[in-house]
């Protein structure tokens, strides 16, 4: 059908630096849809720390006292709060047109590392350095995902 068309890109900025006496840290996100429903997507955030990767909204924020997500448009915000180096990750936003069965319906962008830089302890180059490898390898790894899920969608049809 003609909701087949549905074709999402996901934009995010790859890195962004916070400080905790800052409190919050936004993080940004954008997209564009073409061929879509005019109904709004749903919105999904994902953070992957070293080991494990957490749902943060998905699309209800699961601490709500910590995050938040603020929709204007095609721009999505992920506000954090209570900012600690504890939030060192990589942040990444996900868009669904969940009434679409095209496979170009759900996207994620690829990414923002973010690092709350300590206080005084400068030796993050190195975690620097480890963060962009793994959203390297996180990008790559969620690509393959996403390619299989295609292919089994589309050789299910």
């Amino acid at each position: 059908g003609v909701a087949g068309q549905c074709r999402v890109t996901v934009t995010q900025p790859r890195f962004q630096q916070a400080d905790p006496s800052m409190n919050n840290v936004s993080l940004t996100c954008s997209f564009s849809a073409s061929g879509c429903s005019s109904s709004p997507p749903d919105v999904l955030w994902f953070r992957f720390l070293t080991n494990t990767h957490q749902d943060l909204c998905t699309p209800a924020c699961t601490h709500h006292q910590k995050y938040k997500v603020n929709l204007s448009g095609n721009n999505i915000v992920l506000e954090i709060k209570d900012l600690t180096v504890d939030d060192n990750a990589v942040y990444i936003c996900g868009i669904a047109f969940s009434d679409s069965d095209s496979p170009l319906s759900k996207q994620t962008g690829d990414g923002t590392v973010l690092t709350v830089t300590g206080s005084g302890k400068q030796h993050s180059s190195g975690k620097l350095i480890f963060m962009i490898i793994a959203s390297s390898l996180l990008f790559l790894y969620s690509s393959a995902v996403l390619t299989s899920f295609v292919v089994y969608k589309v050789g299910s049809k």
